[in-house]
């Protein structure tokens, strides 16, 4: 019987998250690892955490397994971690002989080609907690793992399996292990929902909700619950910012009334969101002001009505851009943009309207990236009907600056020339 307090008892399985990174060290690793952790701890397992960094040979790759001596590895990957969480996968498999796991967005949504890769013996497909434990379990009792044995768990070339339903409440979770965030100089991460309800075209988090067949999946953290998770980390160490993860801080105006309220008496840490311009007001803008927001940063994708209307789904007008930038900014609150170009049905013209919306909102600071279709997404599925997406498309990597479609509309030249000319103007900002 396993041990619920890992204080009280030996651990049980000892599993190391490898934290796979590309082109540099990203400010903090991925989230999933970060809640899959303390629940298994819970459960009397171990976890542990190693980054790989890009210059990171496989012999100093495998002396780091050996040291940390793990019974399982664990690789939490988005589409831009695959290619090389793979390679390192298919390395480390032929040194030791330990079982690995691939969970994240990328075997989500394409389990099949990870699976087919031969460099996981496992995949998790959605929210992995429940799914991972259940996975130990089986492990460390000598258990046949067959197929269909474990609800959200692929075995290597198997059949896709069934999901189980949601985790319930997410305030039932452990809070998330920070020791596994790698998060510096008190710099913190926070998560207050699960999923999104817009349904964008291009966005993972609205295809996970599909994924569920929209039974549940978006979910809140009480305030009570988020302020909570603070206060713990201010008692354990530094807490000098925080960055709220949730693709849309501002969904629930009642919810953020009282987050802000709360957040204003207990705290004097800054902090920093994402936000759609549909959801603000004067009134949300005042609230997130006197509780100490001092940054925003608004999705604006494109400046033009058609593509973010026809291709997007993301109807909000150029008025409301101009008008929540100009309140954000009255507000001493930073404001800044992010922008997409090289999307489907795109012309040169419509990125031209991007620069002139970019121009008249006048953000303290803009980000601007390359279009590349997820899988999972409607904008995936759509490339790849008509034809935009070569058929060597898994070979190439996810890149912020450079396209990987094929478009009769807007040529690789095109995209990379308005790359250039963004970034022309990033710097003369």
């Amino acid at each position: 019987m396993i041990c619920k307090t890992q204080n009280m008892c030996p651990i049980v399985m000892k599993m190391l998250f490898m934290e796979i990174e590309t082109q540099s060290v990203w400010a903090v690793a991925s989230v999933g690892p970060g809640f899959i952790a303390p629940y298994i701890r819970q459960h009397g397992h171990g976890a542990s955490f190693l980054r790989v960094l890009p210059d990171m040979d496989m012999r100093d790759i495998i002396c780091h397994i050996e040291k940390h001596a793990p019974d399982i590895l664990g690789f939490s990957l988005t589409t831009r971690q695959w290619k090389r969480g793979a390679y390192v996968a298919g390395k480390i498999a032929k040194i030791i002989d330990i079982p690995i796991v691939a969970g994240g967005l990328h075997p989500t949504f394409l389990p099949s080609s990870v699976s087919e890769s031969g460099a996981f013996d496992y995949i998790c497909m959605g929210e992995g907690e429940a799914a991972t434990l259940e996975l130990l379990n089986c492990l460390e009792s000598g258990e046949k793992i067959y197929e269909g044995r474990i609800p959200n768990i692929m075995l290597k070339r198997g059949a896709i399996p069934e999901l189980r339903p949601p985790f319930g409440r997410i305030d039932d979770l452990p809070f998330m292990a920070r020791d596994l965030l790698d998060e510096k100089h008190g710099v913190i991460h926070m998560c207050t929902q699960r999923g999104c309800p817009f349904p964008c075209t291009y966005c993972a988090a609205g295809a996970i909700d599909g994924l569920y067949k929209n039974t549940g999946y978006v979910r809140r953290r009480s305030v009570h619950n988020v302020l909570e998770e603070l206060h713990e980390i201010r008692r354990n160490g530094e807490l000098n910012y925080v960055i709220f993860l949730d693709d849309t801080f501002t969904i629930n105006r009642n919810w953020v009334k009282e987050f802000c309220r709360a957040y204003a008496r207990e705290f004097s840490t800054g902090f920093s969101i994402n936000a759609r311009a549909e959801t603000i007001n004067q009134d949300m803008i005042g609230w997130l002001a006197d509780a100490g927001c001092s940054h925003i940063v608004y999705g604006v994708e494109s400046g033009s009505m058609h593509i973010r209307r026809d291709v997007l789904n993301r109807p909000a007008d150029n008025q409301c851009f101009i008008d929540v930038f100009k309140l954000t900014r009255q507000a001493n609150i930073l404001a800044t943009a992010n922008y997409m170009m090289g999307l489907p049905g795109e012309t040169s013209e419509d990125i031209e309207e991007t620069l002139s919306l970019n121009d008249e909102i006048a953000p303290d600071d803009f980000g601007y990236f390359v279009f590349y279709p997820y899988p999972g997404t409607k904008l995936f599925d759509i490339c790849l009907q008509n034809g935009y997406l070569p058929d060597n498309y898994p070979e190439f990597p996810s890149d912020d600056s450079q396209s990987v479609l094929d478009m009769p509309d807007l040529s690789k030249a095109d995209i990379k020339y308005y790359y250039n000319k963004f970034t022309q103007v990033h710097k003369s900002a």
